[in-house]
Parts: C-alpha cells; sequence; structure tokens
C-alpha cells in the first residue's frame, strides 16, 4: 500500500526481454534506507517487487499484465519515473490509499499555467468516469492529486510547482500517456451496493443511480 506522495524521480538504466514480460535495472535518486529484498516499490504508480538492491539501484519484473494496463513498456533506457517505497504502519497518510495496481492509461488532452499552479486535462476512459469525482483523489504516474473537475470523458487536475519539481509531473505535454489509478474505495462501495441489490431484487440491475442512492438512504 502506497500514499501517492513520490519519494523522488529514478531512471531506467537497463531493460530486457524475459517471457512475455520485461525486467527493468532502476536506480532512485534517493538512499533506499534499510532495503529489503522483495519489498514492494510504486514505479510510475505501478507496484513492482524490488531485488538485487544494492545501493541505489534494484531490479524488478513486469509481467504482460502489467503491460498491458500501463505504459511500463514504452519506458526507454534513461527514462525518468516516480519513485515511493511502501507505506509503513507508522508512516503519515499525507495523499490518500494507493494500491498500486493501475486501472488504465489516460492521455493529457491539455495543459494550461494559471499563475503559479499548472492545470492539466487528461482524457479517461467511461468505464471509469464513474468512480472519478470533483474534489476525490486520482492517481497519475504514481502521484496523489485532488481532481478540480470531471465529466463525459475527461477529468482536470491543478499541480502545484514543487510537485512539478520533483515528479515526472512536469515532464508531460499534450499526448502524453500517464498511468491511472482510481480511487479503491469506491470501487468496493460500487460492488457492495450492487451485490445487496441483486440479492434483494434480483429483477434490478441497473446499477448505482439517484433513485438507487436515494432508495438506500444516500441522499
Amino acid at each position: 500500500m502506497f500514499t501517492g506522495i513520490i519519494e523522488g524521480v529514478g531512471r531506467l538504466v537497463a531493460r530486457r526481454t524475459i517471457g512475455g514480460g520485461l525486467a527493468f535495472d532502476l536506480e532512485a535518486g534517493f538512499d533506499l534506507t534499510d532495503p529489503e529484498e522483495g519489498e514492494s516499490i510504486a514505479v510510475s504508480g505501478v507496484c513492482l517487487t524490488a531485488y538485487n538492491i544494492v545501493g541505489r539501484r534494484f531490479s524488478v519484473d513486469v509481467s504482460p499484465e502489467t503491460l498491458s494496463r500501463s505504459r511500463l513498456g514504452s519506458l526507454g533506457q534513461g527514462s525518468s519515473v516516480n519513485l515511493e517505497r511502501a507505506l509503513r504502519l507508522s508512516d503519515r497518510l499525507g495523499g490518500h490509499l494507493v494500491s498500486g495496481h493501475v486501472d488504465a492509461m489516460a492521455a493529457v488532452k491539455n495543459r494550461k499555467e494559471l499563475g503559479d499552479y499548472t492545470v492539466f486535462s487528461f482524457s479517461l476512459a467511461d468505464s471509469l468516469g464513474r468512480y472519478v469525482i470533483e474534489k476525490g483523489s486520482i492517481t497519475i504516474d504514481g502521484v496523489s492529486l485532488t481532481v478540480n473537475s470531471c465529466g463525459a470523458g475527461f477529468f482536470t487536475v491543478s499541480v502545484i510547482p514543487h510537485t512539478l519539481k520533483v515528479t515526472t509531473l512536469g515532464e508531460l505535454k499534450v499526448g502524453t500517456r500517464v498511468n491511472i489509478e482510481v480511487d479503491v474505495i469506491g470501487k468496493y462501495i460500487e460492488k457492495l451496493l450492487l451485490s445487496s441489490s441483486k440479492e434483494n431484487n434480483p429483477e434490478r440491475s441497473e446499477g448505482i443511480n439517484s433513485g438507487f442512492l436515494a432508495t438506500h438512504g444516500f441522499i
């Protein structure tokens, strides 16, 4: 489990093919204190298992499933990545609960400088749009951000200068693809409510709407 608060940027030192997946050698831009073989490290928002940890360098394997859902397969030697080590129970939860299980990729639709802030607009598949709400949380390349606005097929976020400086988000341009993880809590709530609704009334399968929420006392 992660928080979406990036510890630093790393770079891809080497990549190689292993079966249907890939193996990466990465170098962190910060010290990996008390490293443990097999620990989880989020690489641009993707939870991966680190091994062969020596100094600031470590290796990870990237499965075919991860390659199909994330942009890791497009990374080449020298590419920058956001890095975050796994959350400890004693840590501050500065962002939100992030699993490191990427849902899909999105593309930058627009980038606009607004004073000291940068506002990004991203495309979003309709299948994920229902989990994104205004002022809710979303993870972009491993960075926990607050949704400014959202609508059919898009959402926007405002990024502060510090985040642009210490993560790879400052490199984003129109058309750049990013890894997206929506708030997992929303998906669990949806499944639980829909399962309960079907058990109580098997003929109803229209999903969650305003009528459903009113019936169950949410509005």
